[in-house]
C-alpha cells in the first residue's frame, strides 16, 4: 500500500480513528502505545511489540460482547436456556484464557521493562477492572 504524507490535525485523526472496525482500532492502539513507548525509551525489540499487540488485544467484538450481555441478563432474570447457558459458559471461558494471557503478557513486558506490572499498567493508561 503507498500511502500520501498530508497534514491533519489531531482532531480530524481522532474522528478518522473513531470510524475503524473494532479489529484495526485495536491494532492502531497498539501501534501508538508502541510510537509511544519508542520515544520514550528508544526503539521497542520485536519481544516488546508483540507482547503489547497481546495486552491491546481486543477483548470482544461489539456484537460478540452485546450477545455476552444478553446472556448475562437471561442468566440473571433466570430465563436462559441449557443451551444459552453451555454459549455463556464458553464465551466466558474463552474472555477468561483471553485475560489470563493479557496478564501473562503485561508480567513479561513489566519484567523485560525492569518494572512493575502496576507501574506499567500505569504508563500504559490501563486501568485495573472494578468489579460491582
Amino acid at each position: 500500500m503507498s500511502t500520501i504524507p498530508i497534514e491533519i490535525s489531531t482532531e480530524q485523526l481522532l474522528r478518522a480513528v473513531e470510524r475503524l472496525p473494532a479489529d484495526e482500532l485495536d491494532t492502531f492502539v497498539a501501534q501508538v502505545v508502541a510510537l509511544r513507548t519508542r520515544r520514550a525509551h528508544g526503539r521497542l525489540g520485536a519481544d516488546e511489540t508483540t507482547l503489547l499487540l497481546i495486552i491491546n488485544a481486543a477483548r470482544l467484538e461489539p456484537a460478540q460482547q452485546a450477545r455476552f450481555d444478553a446472556l448475562v441478563a437471561k442468566r440473571q432474570a433466570e430465563t436462559i436456556t441449557p443451551a444459552e447457558l453451555q454459549e455463556l459458559i464458553e464465551v466466558t471461558d474463552a474472555i477468561e484464557l483471553r485475560d489470563a494471557e493479557r496478564l501473562e503478557a503485561l508480567q513479561e513486558l513489566a519484567q523485560l521493562r525492569r518494572t512493575t506490572v502496576r507501574a506499567l499498567m500505569d504508563a500504559l493508561g490501563i486501568r485495573a477492572p472494578t468489579y460491582a
